[in-house]
């Protein structure tokens, strides 16, 4: 069963967190989050969906990303 609701499901651990693939790959879409090098920064010009979890991409700060499984772990850098 897909989860309907992947605003939600956000895993954090102890260097970061991770989200769906799914969701991370809307968020690049979009142009949420763009490539900046090696690493991802928030662009605040475009929408980024509410998270259950809070502020996960806050302006100005920079992640590191990595596909793990089904899921991409992201690392503030």
């Amino acid at each position: 069963m897909i989860d309907e609701r992947p605003f939600e499901d956000v895993e954090t651990a102890e260097d970061g967190f991770s989200i769906p693939e799914l969701k991370w790959r809307e968020l690049v879409f979009v142009g949420s989050l763009r490539r900046d090098g090696e690493e991802f920064v928030r662009d605040p010009t475009r929408p980024l969906p509410p998270f259950r979890a809070g502020d996960l991409f806050p302006e100005g700060q920079r992640f590191a990303a990595t596909k793990v499984g089904g899921r991409v772990f992201l690392r503030r850098v």
